[in-house]
């Protein structure tokens, strides 16, 4: 009876719904940097492309498609197995320490609380199995900026948050429920109506015509969707005399399109430069690989700007690309 309950619970958790990462073939160069940038080893590269060899092991957070200069890894949500975590860590550990730190790190920096204690508690019952000191794995953990470790020593746990593999969020940064705690009350005296710096529409990458009069001979800002939601001072400091096109690299369908468009007002609105503003989450990288997917593609060049927004709204990063 137990044996035919456990067959009926993993018949459930093959056939469940989930985000998981999806490779196109065509558009895969096979130069390997997803390969690289998968903590969980579920990617290799098979007769010069790269293949998910194991949906157990992909955790569909969607870190490699920052990785991918060719816009060739998507995340869909289909039919796959579950993400197994303890079969994910047990192959894991003979690539190494350093391999198992950067994994740990990853479930940490993604707040991925339930796995993390799944990880750290199979180390510490198989501590005589692995070739490394655990203890010191354990400790590169918990000295990394994050969330909880997961090893009971860091002080105050962080609420587990359910993953993509259970009720809730898909487990990627921009997705994961967190809260600031911005209460700042500001009198009503002090408050001033932003000037909106917005000069044209429609501004969904999609949805604009880059024939269009105002975008000739302009700068450009290409922006990811939460850009505007998480920096205040987004219309004064970045948009303001600049046309507008914003996009969201992982949801967003037709990408080829994308790069038609961006290589369009390249070559023939003859825009002077492109700022691309994008999220820290790795996924939004995708949108950066656009702009020089077409850039490349087209006739003349323009420089690149990248600013890199925090989830909280402070300029990371900003710098030009030639």
């Amino acid at each position: 009876m137990l044996q035919k309950k456990v067959e009926i619970f993993f018949r459930k958790k093959a056939g469940m719904k989930r985000d998981i990462i999806t490779i196109d073939r065509e558009k895969c160069n096979g130069c390997g940097q997803c390969v690289g940038g998968c903590h969980e080893g579920a990617l290799q590269l098979i007769d010069g492309k790269a293949v998910l060899v194991s949906e157990l092991m992909c955790d569909g957070l969607g870190a490699c498609i920052g990785e991918c200069p060719e816009g060739a890894i998507t995340v869909e949500r289909r039919e796959a197995d579950a993400y197994d975590e303890v079969t994910t860590l047990s192959q894991m550990v003979a690539s190494g320490k350093n391999t198992t730190v950067a994994h740990l790190k990853h479930l940490k920096e993604y707040h991925q609380t339930d796995y993390l204690r799944q990880a750290v508690e199979w180390l510490l019952s198989n501590r005589k199995n692995v070739s490394f000191s655990v203890d010191e794995v354990m400790q590169e953990v918990h000295n990394h900026s994050g969330s909880s470790c997961g090893c009971g020593n860091g002080g105050k746990q962080e609420p587990t948050q359910q993953s993509h593999h259970g009720k809730h969020v898909d487990g990627c940064p921009g997705s994961a429920e967190r809260s600031f705690g911005n209460n700042i009350r500001v009198e009503a005296s002090k408050m001033v109506s932003g000037k909106s710096e917005l000069t044209h529409w429609p501004v969904q990458l999609h949805l604009i015509n880059p024939h269009s009069e105002h975008f000739k001979g302009s700068n450009l800002l290409l922006a990811a969707d939460c850009v505007a939601y998480s920096q205040g001072s987004f219309h004064s400091q970045h948009l303001a005399g600049k046309t507008l096109a914003i996009a969201c690299p992982k949801l967003d369908s037709n990408k080829e399109e994308y790069v038609e468009k961006i290589t369009a007002l390249i070559d023939d609105a003859q825009v002077d430069t492109i700022t691309v503003m994008k999220m820290e989450v790795p996924c939004c990288g995708g949108l950066l690989q656009l702009a020089r997917l077409a850039r490349d593609k087209a006739r003349r060049s323009v420089p690149i700007k990248v600013i890199t927004v925090g989830i909280q709204g402070d300029i990371l990063d900003s710098v030009w690309e030639n």
